[in-house]
């Protein structure tokens, strides 16, 4: 199947974009050096073109109702204007997709997906529209750029009226930016560092991408790939879906307990809290390389007398910190945060530490 070109595809091109097949989407992986780019957003401001994302419209009095029915997360309890960090749980203890669900009214929700799963994820929430729910699949009408950074919010403030430091983090406004109406103007991120993301209307999309730019120049602004965008959200322990959570992974198993809650009825979750109050064989960890190594996903992870307690899902050098950073399954018991687990780089056995979130510590 041929990748689909991105709205701003020529722009990244003519930017020295690396462009790369990426969930069914070209997309720039990086346009210098990966540690130039994470750095760039640790410490000034970097836009990365994430228009490969898909999402969906949902309409109507039962919006709420097919929302709780689907997702682990209490949607009841955000408000218009605000989003909320969910997850589509599947009948077999696996997760669906990861998503954010954005609360325009009572009756409008906006959700969004990850780029691979827009299909699949659709075909999962239709199955269980059984009230007539308004659902459209505006994937192809938006673009969505991610301004991240400390200094992300100097630079769009000379373009908006909107006062973004007003917006607290997970919730949104629909305003006027950069000249562009009624882009949704969210203070959510997948990097750490700060920032907010732009959906705008393709028609919009290089009209904004150039107006963030002119107003970031002073600091330095720069275009971000995936490949910065994969070692900024590792460095924070955020799950990246077909990595560390896939349809085989529950949310307990993932350390997502936070965003699964109980207070209502919603796919598989009586097995789920099952799982929550009897336990799970193996937990998602963070660790940190003590020995000198980059562990990378597949790599098998060993107790201290060499006997296979897992798999690293997630691994890279950490360019704010310099040392190996990753993130794996273990078996429950080999869990708890400070522990030494041993991960096998190619055939040597390297130390490492089961470390709490993030693992980089501004």
């Amino acid at each position: 199947m041929t990748a689909k070109n991105i709205t701003l595809n020529d722009l990244h091109v003519s930017l020295g974009g690396k462009m790369v097949p990426f969930a069914g989407f070209n997309m720039p992986v990086r346009y210098s050096s990966d540690k130039e780019e994470h750095l760039c957003v640790r410490e000034n401001v970097g836009v990365f073109d994430v228009s490969h994302m898909g999402e969906f419209l949902l309409e109507g009095p039962h919006a709420l109702d097919l929302i709780q029915r689907v997702t682990s997360n209490d949607a009841s309890k955000i408000v218009d204007g605000q989003a909320q960090y969910s997850c589509l749980p599947n009948e077999d203890n696996g997760i669906v997709d990861d998503l954010i669900i954005y609360k325009m009214s009572d009756d409008k929700y906006f959700l969004v997906v990850n780029a691979s799963n827009i299909e699949k994820d659709w075909n999962w929430i239709s199955q269980y529209n059984t009230k007539g729910v308004k659902m459209t699949n505006v994937s192809d009408d938006y673009s969505l750029f991610a301004v991240q950074g400390p200094k992300a919010i100097s630079a769009l403030q000379k373009i908006t009226k909107v006062d973004l430091s007003a917006i607290k983090f997970y919730h949104f406004n629909i305003g006027e930016i950069g000249g562009i109406q009624e882009v949704i103007i969210s203070a959510t991120g997948y990097t750490g560092a700060g920032g907010f993301e732009l959906y705008v209307k393709n028609a919009d999309a290089e009209t904004l991408w150039n107006a963030v730019f002119a107003a970031g120049a002073e600091f330095g602004i720069k275009p971000i790939g995936l490949g910065a965008r994969d070692t900024l959200r590792l460095e924070m322990g955020y799950c990246l879906y077909g990595n560390d959570i896939d349809d085989t992974t529950s949310p307990i198993e993932a350390g997502l307990g936070w965003i699964t809650k109980f207070t209502k009825e919603f796919t598989n979750s009586a097995a789920i809290l099952k799982q929550k109050e009897e336990g799970v064989d193996k937990r998602l960890v963070a660790f940190i390389m003590e020995d000198k190594g980059i562990p990378r996903g597949g790599y098998e992870i060993q107790d201290a007398n060499g006997k296979a307690i897992g798999n690293v899902t997630s691994g890279t050098m950490s360019p704010s910190m310099n040392v190996g950073i990753g993130m794996g399954y273990v078996q429950t018991g080999f869990h708890t945060i400070d522990s030494e687990i041993f991960v096998q780089v190619r055939n040597k056995s390297l130390k490492a530490i089961i470390t709490k979130l993030p693992l980089y510590k501004k």
